[in-house]
């Protein structure tokens, strides 16, 4: 059986999934230190993190990794 005093000062572990086609999904809310730095914050309860650095709101994903495709009508 645990000590009471114990089970207060242990984390839980957040989920982390890797996607090789896209971003980095984390569950939020994470708090990011950049190259530079910064510190980049997100209360979401899930995030998603840019791992192909092409989004436009770095580090956070836009979807920029996406090909994109125009239909003709």
């Amino acid at each position: 059986m645990r000590d009471e005093t114990e089970s207060t000062t242990e984390r839980t572990a957040e989920r982390v999934v890797i996607d090789p086609e896209g971003p980095l999904l984390m569950e939020g809310p994470v708090e990011i230190r950049l190259p530079d730095g910064t510190t980049a914050h997100s209360d979401r309860f899930m995030v998603a993190v840019c791992t192909c650095r092409r989004s436009r709101r770095y580090p956070w994903c836009d979807t920029s990794h996406r090909r994109r495709t125009r239909e003709e009508d």
